[in-house]
Parts: structure tokens; sequence; C-alpha cells
């Protein structure tokens, strides 16, 4: 690992680290953003998703009280049986389509609730609706890595507190995560380079991450959905700026 790839993955894991401590999610967007200019293609996918539990897990103590397996379980279930719908439907499914109208949607929906008055709040549905929203973000991510944006959003318009929105959705993209690392292990993704490099990124994350955190719990409910709304447009229009490259 020469200077300017170990800068990239200190600086990367730093930032993407302070804001998944303050959201709960992005690690992935504030890294690729930094990575993206030195680090081969192939290396950044493993660690997204390795620096993403790093921090979730470093994270997850803030809302850990929040936790329900009951409310949590319809979206992970969900997550899990859509994954390999979205790798089966890579084969018909236009990646940059995909990736061009995901964007579209968020930069169009987050800025409609950003400048809304008061955000729609939905409240029925219970776990049925729950379970579909989580298969989904299963799908999304089997299509184009993408399993954040549909639990997330729909953890605003459930209009539970800070802390309930927070927990349902680090605790569906932790198991995903989790499940993607090991199919990374599983398919010989994960080479000993990457192993010198994770071995940098998990005490780069420690103190970024936990200041986050320190943030977070000074944001009110109404701030702390601003802010995913916010996040999730910045990544609507990331999605579009990519498919310029």
């Amino acid at each position: 690992m020469n200077n300017e790839v170990l800068i990239a993955v200190v600086l990367g894991t730093c930032l993407a680290g302070f804001v998944q401590g303050l959201s709960g999610f992005a690690f992935g967007l504030v890294a690729m953003s930094i990575w993206a200019w030195s680090i081969e293609p192939q290396l950044i996918g493993p660690m997204v998703v390795f620096g993403a539990i790093v921090g979730q897990l470093l994270s997850l103590g803030s809302v850990r009280r929040s936790i329900e397996f009951r409310r949590s379980a319809p979206f992970i279930i969900g997550g899990i049986v859509g994954v390999p719908v979205g790798v089966l439907l890579l084969r018909y499914v236009d990646a940059r389509l995909f990736r061009g109208g995901v964007g579209i949607f968020l930069v169009a929906y987050c800025s409609a609730m950003l400048l809304a008055r008061h955000l729609p709040v939905v409240t029925r549905g219970g776990a049925t609706l729950d379970g579909i929203v989580g298969w989904f973000g299963g799908v999304m991510g089997g299509l184009g890595g993408l399993t954040g944006p549909t639990p997330t959003l729909w953890c605003v318009l459930r209009g539970w507190d800070r802390d309930t929105q927070r927990a349902v959705f680090q605790s569906f993209n932790l198991t995903l995560q989790v499940l993607t690392l090991l199919t990374y292990a599983v398919s010989g993704g994960l080479t000993i380079g990457m192993g010198r490099i994770f071995a940098v990124m998990v005490p780069t994350a420690i103190l970024p991450t936990l200041a986050g955190v320190q943030l977070y719990r000074r944001i009110s409910t109404a701030g702390f959905q601003r802010l995913v709304l916010g996040l999730l447009l910045i990544s609507g229009l990331a999605l579009l700026m990519s498919l310029r490259h």
C-alpha cells in the first residue's frame, strides 16, 4: 500500500465514519467520493461493506435501548429474501438505467419532503408492509448495492422517534452488509492486501464515528429526519453524476 492509497484510506474512513456515526448510514456515499480517485474499483466494494459494518457496530450502541427484534424482523427477513431476486434481475435490468431511476426518485422525492412544512406519516400496513419495504431494499441491494435508501426513507415516513428509526434501519443494513461480506469471503473476493487495508480502517474509524454519535445525541427527531432526507438527496445526486462516467 503506497502513501497515496494510505492517505485516501485514512481520509475516506475518517469522513465516512463521522457521517455514519451521525446519521446511522451513508458510509459508502462519503467514502467512495474519496476512494474513487486513487483506489482500484475492485477494492472499493469490499472496503465500503467492511467500513460500514465497523461503523454500524461502533454506533449501534447509541440506539441499543430502542432495538426491538419484532419491529426490525420484517425488514430483515424481507431484505434477505429480496437480495437473490435482485441478483437474478441483474441479467435483465440495465444497471445504468436502474441507478438513474433511483437517483431521479431520491432527488425529486427528498427535495419535496425537505420543502414540505410537515412530513407525511404512514401508520397503516403494519409488519406486512414493513416486510415488503425490506424486500425492495434487498432487491435493490442485489441489483446495485443500494440496500439503504428504501428502508431508511420508509422509517422516516413511519413517524417513529429518532432512535427507533435509526435502530430499525441500522439493524437492517448491518445484517445485509454482514451477509454481503460473507459472500465476498466465500467467493474468494477478499485478499491478503484487503486484510492490510481493513487493519488500517478499524482504528481509523473509531474516534470519528464516536464523535458523530455524540453529535447525533444532540439532534431532535425533526432535525434527524431532515438530516436523513438531505443525505438521501445527496445520494440521489451522486447516483446521477455517476452516470456520466
